[in-house]
């Protein structure tokens, strides 16, 4: 009497008669089948579950950003496996190269008409993506929420490093519902342009925050790119030279590291806090030249970086400056004001008219195309340096009533 042994390999049957002898075909026929089944009873490098999927056919991206400008920037991260998500929201990826060391890796939701690597990061509320760090041999088991992955994902049993990865994750989405979520401002006429900008930089903080204080390279190196996914750290330079300082002490062979000191040296960032401002010989609005150095004030000085057409420089002018103008120029207060103008009598008429004649005024007459801004390696305006009596930046862009406090502060003193 023959019996059966039935194989069930992928919803496939097999079944093979089996008598008291086999031939070699037959006998490699079972060892390779038995690997099969090895195979696949073998757990997935990663795997999961995504809740509330709702389209036939979704698709997940695992991937792998090979420089530190690609973390967490649209389309630069590299696609190393894809797969769709099954009925009951199931996925698994089974392609990862393996790598001696621990890796970063970026898993995405597919956003429809949007390329395979495209990742959500104007919306942290409903960012797409998540990074994890996968080493070889070691399987992850993740859950999320396909509408809000990266602020519900999960993972079971995770390394001290994705739990920084996950603590960062809640570091970033509390600070984005704090100070940017479902905020508008006004921006047509430019008088809520310094509001906005100052909520951004509170969500910046809680993440440069993190980012000094946490003892692991790539959560820090994570932090550092969701501070600006744009790379543009013009109002946060020190923040760059500090983590510098860090990781080339602590990971000084990483590439990674060595690429965020590239991004930290001093010609491609502005003067920065501790820095001596440099001299410069300035066309002034009367048509003199006179030099910064020889302009400083007793105690202070204010760099103030305008122009005619900037609404919340107009501003500043008439509601920051003429006040501390005012008060504390006879107590050794001094405002040395650079235009981004390329129309003289425009120019004149808004010094007179905000009353920012009362200090010196100097401008190339290039727009924003003037060797002063090239020098100190600005490009955004309002912007300002704080100079004490020796020219040395004491600090960078306070505004409005922060800076009528700092003024007075310092000269008290």
């Amino acid at each position: 009497m023959l019996s059966y042994i039935k194989f069930h390999i992928k919803d496939r049957c097999f079944n093979f008669k089996k008598t008291k002898t086999f031939s070699v075909r037959n006998t490699i026929s079972l060892i390779l089948i038995a690997l099969t089944l090895v195979a696949c009873n073998s757990k997935a490098d990663i795997s999961g579950k995504l809740e509330g999927v709702v389209e036939k056919g979704t698709k997940i991206y695992l991937l792998h950003p090979e420089n530190l400008k690609d973390v967490a920037a649209s389309f630069f991260g590299k696609v190393i496996d894809s797969t769709v998500v099954n009925s009951d929201g199931s996925f698994e990826f089974n392609n990862i190269p393996k790598t001696k060391e621990p890796v970063l890796l970026e898993i995405a939701i597919a956003v429809p008409e949007k390329a395979s690597n495209y990742l959500q990061t104007d919306n942290q509320a409903t960012a797409n993506f998540m990074p994890i760090v996968w080493k070889s041999g070691k399987s992850l088991k993740i859950n999320a929420k396909v509408d809000a992955f990266q602020k519900s994902f999960s993972m079971e049993h995770p390394s001290e490093v994705n739990k920084a990865l996950l603590a960062l994750r809640d570091v970033n989405q509390k600070a984005y519902k704090t100070y940017l979520e479902g905020k508008h401002w006004e921006l047509e006429d430019g008088s809520q342009l310094m509001e906005k900008e100052h909520a951004i930089l509170q969500y910046q903080t809680e993440l440069i925050n993190f980012a000094d204080s946490t003892p692991n390279l790539i959560p820090a190196l994570v932090a550092t790119r969701w501070v600006s996914t744009a790379n543009d750290y013009e109002r946060v330079p020190e923040f760059l030279v500090r983590q510098c300082e860090t990781w080339k002490k602590k990971q000084p062979n990483h590439p990674w590291a060595k690429q965020l000191c590239t991004l930290s040296e001093p010609a491609n960032l502005p003067v920065l806090v501790g820095d001596s401002f440099p001299d410069f010989k300035f066309p002034m609005i009367t048509k003199d030249t006179l030099s910064l150095k020889e302009q400083l004030g007793d105690k202070l000085t204010i760099i103030d970086l305008w122009a005619s057409w900037c609404a919340p420089c107009r501003i500043e002018n008439r509601e920051v400056l003429v006040p501390i103008w005012d008060v504390y120029h006879d107590k050794g207060l001094q405002i040395i004001a650079y235009g981004l103008e390329s129309n003289e009598p425009a120019w004149k008429a808004a010094t007179e008219r905000d009353g920012a004649n009362r200090w010196h005024q100097a401008s190339h007459l290039q727009g924003d195309d003037t060797p002063f801004l090239k020098r100190i390696r600005v490009k955004t305006i309002p912007a300002n340096f704080i100079l004490d009596d020796k020219g040395v930046v004491l600090a960078k862009n306070v505004h409005g009533e922060a800076l009528i406090d700092w003024v007075k502060n310092y000269i008290k003193n």
